[in-house]
């Protein structure tokens, strides 16, 4: 048999007077680096529900739904992370358009015996076609964009709209012209890209 190597030995010695190497955790918080990469945590007064989240997560953990909430008769944009499926890559922390949508909690400690615990959900209000009546974005996501456009946002007619809207300026029926049929009393709607490019041809060619 081998006699044991002289570093090894050290250690051995080392060990007995001072102690195992090891963590304290769970039994007191552990200290995490500055930069620690933790629970990706969504601040729901700053995320303008634009989606982009779900569309970089690679592990598919974020969920982005559009479904119809009967309490407030209307659709709602449904943000639902699943902690369980998540990898702790921060994509979504790196992507969010506004920066601070999402955070990362230090706190790296998401156990839990019910699934359904790993799952947190938040709604966002959502913006209707004028024109076909379909989702085209979340309201704070319309602010967000006129915001950062300024007074570039007046070259689109449905950013416009939807800011004059918040100050009482326009009524229900935008663009809606009884004295004369012309489809581009249309353009002043919110529309969704669909319905605003049939309009244009429908004006310019007069066939959508």
């Amino acid at each position: 048999m081998r006699k044991p190597k002289l570093r090894e030995l050290k250690e051995a010695v080392t060990a007995l007077v001072k102690g195992p190497y090891t963590s304290k955790f769970p039994k007191e918080p552990a200290t995490v680096p500055e930069h620690f990469r933790g629970t990706p945590t969504y601040v729901p007064d700053d995320c303008v529900g634009c989606g982009a989240c779900g569309q970089v997560c690679p592990a598919g953990a974020i969920t982005i739904i559009d479904e119809y909430r009967e309490e407030k008769g209307t659709l709602v944009r449904r943000i639902e992370r699943n902690w369980a499926q998540c990898i702790f890559c921060s994509q979504c922390y790196e992507y969010c358009i506004t920066g601070k949508g999402i955070k990362l909690d230090p706190d790296f400690e998401k156990s839990c015996i019910d699934k359904a615990d790993a799952i947190d959900t938040h709604d966002k209000e959502l913006v209707f076609c004028e024109g076909c009546g379909g989702a085209i974005t979340a309201v704070d996501h319309f602010r967000w964009i006129n915001d950062q456009l300024g007074e570039l946002a007046f070259a689109n007619p449905s950013l416009v709209v939807a800011k004059y809207a918040e100050m009482n300026l326009v009524g229900a029926d935008t663009g809606n012209n009884p004295r004369k049929n012309l489809e581009r009393d249309n353009f002043m709607k919110i529309l969704c890209p669909n319905c605003r490019s049939a309009y244009i041809l429908s004006d310019e060619y007069g066939t959508s």
